[in-house]
């Protein structure tokens, strides 16, 4: 970005095609490293409420909301790739003069990242569950066995 405005405005030149790749790297960026931000826990989580209940309405809410968080990239995954197979199948490119080409790579972009959106949003269900899950050694797990004895 910054060597495209430095060619605007100090030489009164530019490219379509810096342009274009301006968004070309910002959009991939921010698709793939949402999940990385979901691992690591770096999303923005409003607490004014959520900070003050107990702790196992926190765990259902955060089960709640990670179910919803997987359903919606499953749904943005299974829309986006026939959007992606089509820009592939017409080779689409840029309708600017001067623009990038293989626009269905940027568009790929779309399913790839709300799949590892996805994954990392069941792997936060699998740990939203396990708290809420009876400790081990509770419950009815060994009645089978000694019933059967």
């Amino acid at each position: 970005m910054a060597g495209n405005v430095l060619l605007r405005y100090a030489f009164r030149t530019g490219s379509v095609a810096m342009q274009e790749l301006e968004w070309h790297l910002m959009s991939p960026l921010a698709l793939l490293c949402i999940g990385y931000a979901i691992r690591h826990d770096g999303h923005v989580r409003v607490d004014i409420l959520y900070g003050r209940m107990a702790p196992r309405a926190q765990q259902v809410i955060e089960l709640v909301s990670c179910l919803f968080a997987l359903a919606l990239c499953v749904l943005v995954v299974k829309l986006s790739i026939p959007y992606v197979m089509q820009s592939y199948s017409i080779g689409e490119s840029s309708s600017d003069p001067g623009g990038l080409t293989h626009r269905w790579i940027l568009k790929a972009m779309i399913p790839a990242g709300f799949a590892i959106l996805g994954v990392h949003s069941l792997a936060s269900v699998l740990r939203a569950i396990v708290p809420l899950l009876p400790p081990a050694g509770t419950g009815r797990e060994g009645e089978g066995r000694h019933a059967a004895q």
